[in-house]
């Protein structure tokens, strides 16, 4: 489990193709706290380390995972949002993220309002009754608080701290995105669809 507040901004130093992908990113994080076999989200994409190094872990990524995400365009240099698993007793400061990205939405358009950036991303019709006006997604791992839903298509406001923060600064029109749809709507129209 995450958060969706990105607490380091890495790059993938290598990608090979040997059955399933795998990528070297490069990071700031202590990689002696890092566990192999623990899970990181890696612009929303729980994945889990296999190998590292001092600056530096490793993940291989399956064809079901890339097929459901926006990791077939990380090339050498891609910069990643990543946050590292929730621990018992972590403050919860964005919103419950399993990092099982539900499908791939596409910026529309990038405008500054303010300081700040409004982003408007279309994600497929399947994904737009679980997005609601003031309700949270997870875009690229972020954590965000929906501002408006125009059938399938929604807004998002971006502030200066998590411009610099995350990936988002560079965001343009027509960049894939990986969304996570909130995990509590999921539930709610499971069971509606149940009674």
């Amino acid at each position: 489990m995450f958060t969706g507040i990105i607490t380091d901004i890495g790059h993938v130093r290598s990608v090979t193709q040997d059955g399933d992908a795998r990528f070297e990113i490069g990071t700031e994080y202590d990689t002696g706290t890092i566990e192999l076999g623990a899970s990181i989200a890696c612009s929303g994409v729980c994945l889990t380390v296999v190998e590292k190094g001092d600056d530096w872990f490793a993940v291989n990524v399956s064809g079901e995972t890339r097929s459901c995400t926006n990791l077939d365009r990380w090339g050498e240099g891609t910069r990643v949002n990543l946050e590292r698993a929730l621990k018992v007793g972590d403050e919860l400061g964005g919103h419950i993220v399993t990092g099982h990205v539900d499908g791939i939405g596409q910026v529309d358009s990038v405008e500054a309002e303010g300081d700040s950036i409004r982003v408007k991303i279309s994600v497929p019709n399947d994904l737009a009754p679980y997005i609601a006006s003031k309700g949270s997604v997870a875009i690229d791992g972020v954590s965000l608080t929906v501002n408006e839903v125009e059938g399938a298509m929604f807004g998002v406001n971006i502030i200066p701290h998590t411009q610099q923060h995350t990936t988002f600064g560079g965001l343009a029109a027509g960049d894939p995105v990986n969304v996570e749809i909130d995990i509590l709507s999921r539930y709610v129209a499971r069971l509606k669809e149940m009674s």
